[in-house]
């Protein structure tokens, strides 16, 4: 479920946060064949899960994987560490 409100009855505002409850894909990306070549989906969680699973692997381990967002959108490896870094992030002491 995403965070952004619904249009039902016509509530006013914008979404509130990232989206950290989405719904997400993690994926590894195979070598040889470009990005991703044989994209396939390891794992499946809300983003904010995903995006955790990938910062506690090891920095060298981070760069194998990707997440997709809700169908829409894949993260990247640099995309990924700046959501962790984001004061929002679920979890992150400073937010």
């Amino acid at each position: 479920m995403s965070d952004n409100p619904s249009t039902f009855h016509g509530e006013p505002g914008a979404a509130s946060g990232y989206g950290w409850n989405d719904t997400a894909e993690l994926h590894k990306c195979a070598d040889g064949g470009g990005l991703f070549h044989r994209f396939k989906t390891i794992r499946r969680g809300t983003l904010a899960e995903l995006v955790d699973f990938v910062m506690d692997l090891p920095e060298e381990k981070q760069v194998d994987y990707a997440i997709q967002k809700g169908g829409d959108h894949r993260l990247t490896v640099g995309e990924i560490r700046a959501l962790f870094r984001r004061s929002d992030f679920p979890g992150n002491a400073a937010g």
